[in-house]
């Protein structure tokens, strides 16, 4: 059984494992037992076909640098005379990650098969005769001449120097299929993007949960500090965040405008963007609350999808409850008369103003992006799809966010406009 038939034993179900191992004589499947590929989850285990680049983009904990190890040894075992490139960010990190480290090619090396580290020379032999270099991605000049028939690039987001790439590439032309594994935590570089758009990529995304062997106890704690936010969007969950030209909402300022709780609310609204019809768009549902000091805090999504009008109406009801809503902000452009039927057959006693948007969806919320630009709207907590919605809207008029419209940001928009920016009705009495 040779090193490509491995992992494909890897990829597949436990019972094809179980049917292979056992028809193998005694000595190779004791040999196998000990296999990393035979215990690597779906993620870490190389994609079939003619591929030219194998891109890891996930989040930390996933098990990248262990699986770019692996695959490094079983190239080398498999070619003799491979000729190798182990690209760090820096040569600190080429050395004291890719080779040194605990998930490095020299850690995961079978134990009756030499692998020596020649730090002085910068090199790595295998028992096979063939040799892995260390290289730096911010030297990419030294990339200019050697060629390969096998590289790694960790940490591809790090990279500063795009030439480093090029060169890297252009170098990668010895033998039959000359081939690159990416292992990387993304960040919205030019690079990143240069690369994800090359022919020839294959790509597996994942998440930090996603390897079983991390300590539930680590996982729980990073999904509690960091679940939702953009931080942890990108160095957990693996996403490429970016921001579209001209954003109202650029991702920093919404990461800038993040509390944990809200303080005491003096006035809570609801506000809804009921979708046309059963199908497609969403019913947008966002709670936003004002404190005593003015300050308004986005503190609930409860949007839903695909549902019917009794189904969206239940919802808002539901939500307007949970958070003691003073009033339902709804939108009312898609027959006003409908949507406050379907709400107050939901709930009678639903305090209800309908709205008629007579702007368009980035002049109703130009004000709504001052506030938060002013340091005067939160966020209480994450909420990932809102908030893709609100990084989408440009001042340019356009709306480059998932979905065909931006209803839980209109919902948003409709809530803290509300709040915000309408005075507040004369004769009302506040209780001290």
């Amino acid at each position: 059984m040779v090193g490509e038939d491995i992992w494909r034993l890897a990829g597949a179900d436990a019972d094809v494992r179980r049917r292979v191992l056992a028809d193998l004589p005694d000595a190779q499947r004791r040999e196998l037992a000990a296999r990393w590929t035979l215990s690597a989850h779906a993620g870490q285990v190389g994609p079939a076909g003619a591929w030219r680049v194998w891109l890891i983009r996930a989040g930390r904990g996933f098990g990248k640098t262990r699986a770019g190890a692996e695959w490094v040894y079983e190239q080398a075992r498999l070619c003799g005379n491979a000729r190798i490139a182990l690209v760090g960010a820096t040569i600190d990190e080429a050395r004291g990650v890719m080779v040194e480290g605990p998930s490095g090619v020299v850690a995961v090396a079978a134990p009756h098969e030499r692998v020596e580290w020649r730090p002085t020379r910068g090199e790595v032999r295998f028992a096979s005769g063939a040799v892995a270099r260390i290289y730096s991605a911010a030297a990419p000049e030294s990339l200019r001449g050697p060629e390969h028939h096998v590289a790694w690039a960790d940490e591809l987001a790090k990279w500063t120097r795009p030439d480093a790439w090029t060169n890297l590439m252009m170098g990668l032309r010895l033998g039959d299929l000359p081939r690159a594994i990416v292992t990387t935590t993304p960040r919205p570089t030019r690079l990143m993007r240069q690369v994800m758009a090359m022919p020839g990529v294959v790509e597996t995304r994942g998440r930090t949960g996603d390897n079983a062997h991390l300590p539930a106890a680590f996982v729980a704690a990073m999904a509690a500090e960091y679940g939702g936010t953009r931080l942890g969007r990108q160095e957990l969950d693996g996403e490429l965040l970016d921001d579209v030209v001209g954003a109202l909402w650029p991702r920093a300022l919404i990461e800038r405008q993040r509390v944990r709780d809200a303080p005491a609310l003096v006035r809570v609204v609801v506000g809804v963007d009921p979708p046309a019809g059963t199908a497609g768009d969403a019913c947008g549902i966002v709670a936003a609350g004002q404190a005593e000091d003015g300050r308004g805090y986005v503190i609930e999504d409860a949007s839903v999808a695909n549902a019917s009008p009794e189904g969206w109406a239940r919802a808002v009801a539901a939500c307007a409850a949970r958070v003691g809503a003073d009033r339902v902000i709804a939108e009312a452009n898609q027959g006003g008369a409908m949507v406050a039927s379907v709400l107050r057959a939901a709930e009678a006693t639903l305090p209800l103003t309908l709205v008629h948007a007579s702007r368009g969806k980035v002049a109703r919320a130009e004000p709504v992006a001052a506030l938060y630009e002013s340091g005067r709207v939160f966020h209480a907590g994450a909420f990932p799809a809102l908030e893709d919605e609100l990084a989408g809207l440009s001042a340019g008029g356009g709306y480059e966010g998932p979905g065909r419209s931006p209803d839980r940001a209109d919902a948003c928009v409709y809530a803290l406009t509300h709040l915000m920016l309408k005075p507040v009705p004369k004769g009302r009495v506040a209780v001290v």
